[in-house]
């Protein structure tokens, strides 16, 4: 199979970095997203990362993963949501990130890992157009189920 035919590109969608393949999908209240399982190195219980001074509100700080400090952000708050107290829930996603110069090890944290699915080509949706500009762009697609929709979320961007 061609990778026209397992993905859909800016050429034949507007979806732009959402690919067809297995995702982590994860909670932030009551919002759901997901992220490509190539990029998850691992999923840790959560631990308050060690603060990194005249930091963004959304960097937490680090967190020690095998002996490397990686910045920790709450996703939360880079997405305009408001923060929560952790709970026994409350989980880190330590992702590999490609960028164009380097790889970017980055802790996400989440409110809950739900499960690792598969989302097809065609289950792919681009991101809703609402008439006004709005804080899409950390949107690649998304995916509707019976329950709500899945947010695909642009982790370079």
């Amino acid at each position: 199979m061609s990778g026209q035919a397992e993905r859909k590109t800016s050429a034949d969608s507007p979806v732009s970095g959402a690919f067809a393949g297995q995702y982590v999908s994860f909670g932030l209240g009551e919002e759901v997203f997901a992220a490509p399982v190539g990029l998850v190195r691992e999923i840790l219980t959560y631990q308050p990362p060690s603060r990194i001074p005249n930091s963004p509100a959304y960097l937490m700080g680090l967190t020690d993963v095998r002996g490397q400090g990686v910045p920790t952000a709450d996703l939360r708050i880079r997405l305009g949501m408001a923060p929560v107290e952790p709970t026994l829930n409350t989980r880190i996603l330590v992702l590999d990130i490609p960028l164009e110069d380097r790889t970017l090890s980055l802790g996400l944290v989440a409110d809950r890992v739900f499960e690792v699915t598969s989302f097809a080509a065609d289950q792919i949706e681009p991101s809703p157009d609402i008439g006004i500009k709005w804080r899409s762009d950390y949107i690649s697609g998304v995916v509707r189920r019976d329950d709500g929709f899945v947010v695909l979320i642009d982790l370079p961007r």
